[in-house]
């Protein structure tokens, strides 16, 4: 973003007039509506003239200083404390507080497209029951809870899926929503089962894809197919994860590839993230 290259030379001559320059491996940057943060790896205390300095900067640029001492669990506000990263999605009227060491999608307003694209594809009704798998912090559970009757949210991270919970109670939405924190590259056909039938399905992985849920899913033609979600909305961030997991859904989940399409989330990169609408054939 403009305001965040703008900070470079600023940012250059500030460092190299920290007592601790040398001993900052990093800058982590996260651009939030009303605050951006840096967020700064330190490998040794700041003294008081390079305290005054941060807060001058803060102050001057617009910015939320954070300090991480060691892992990105480490990483804490630190001036000023008294605004809050967020990002909006405004034809839902979502608000989403996060945190710079969270996963979040870099590219808000493309964000934007992209989540309501996915819920257009879904077309949700206000009796559906609706799963978002690898849900994060929530991105597509709270607009989907605002047009389904209930969502349940599904996240590897007890972390991201407790940041969920709080950000659903945030925005109103936590009577119609529920989260739980799950290893979705180890789940099989009886945990499917065993969380009962969706009418639509959100899954949105990692690079490594959803081979286990895809999998899963054909074991639910076999066993249960009442209930298998009527749509599936597949948003992935590696067209070759993607392309091996359609074939699974298609082949043997019994599902029809019905739309295909690629959003630029990462300009002026080779990376793209792609998403897929997957519906049972009617009977």
């Amino acid at each position: 973003p403009p305001h965040i290259a703008a900070l470079l030379v600023p940012l250059r001559e500030l460092i190299g007039a920290l007592s601790i320059f040398d001993q900052m491996p990093q800058i982590e940057v996260a651009v939030g509506e009303a605050v951006s943060a840096l967020v700064l790896r330190i490998m040794a205390p700041l003294d008081a003239n390079d305290e005054t300095m941060l807060r001058a900067f803060a102050d001057r640029w617009n910015i939320q200083w954070w300090l991480q001492t060691k892992g990105p669990e480490t990483a804490v506000p630190y001036y000023p404390l008294d605004k809050e990263l967020y990002y909006s999605l405004p034809e839902f009227g979502v608000r989403m507080p996060f945190k710079p060491v969270d996963f979040t999608q870099v590219n808000h307003h493309i964000n934007r497209v992209l989540v309501g694209a996915a819920l257009r594809l879904l077309e949700v009704q206000p009796q559906d029951r609706v799963a978002d798998l690898f849900c994060g912090l929530g991105n597509f559970t709270l607009p989907l809870a605002t047009r389904a009757r209930e969502v349940v949210g599904i996240e590897g991270s007890t972390i991201l899926t407790g940041r969920a919970r709080d950000n659903a109670a945030a925005n109103g939405l936590s009577g119609k929503t529920a989260f739980s924190t799950r290893n979705l590259f180890e789940v099989s056909t009886d945990d499917l089962v065993q969380l009962g039938k969706f009418e639509r399905m959100l899954v949105d992985p990692p690079r490594d894809g959803a081979m286990a849920l895809c999998q899963a899913l054909a074991g639910l033609r076999a066993s249960h197919p009442e209930m298998l979600p009527k749509r599936i909305v597949y948003v992935s961030c590696s067209p070759s994860t993607l392309a091996r997991d359609a074939g699974v859904l298609v082949h043997e989940a019994g599902y029809v590839l019905r739309k295909a399409g690629v959003i630029n989330m990462f300009p002026h990169t080779s990376h793209v993230e792609s998403m897929t609408l997957f519906e049972l054939p009617a009977a």
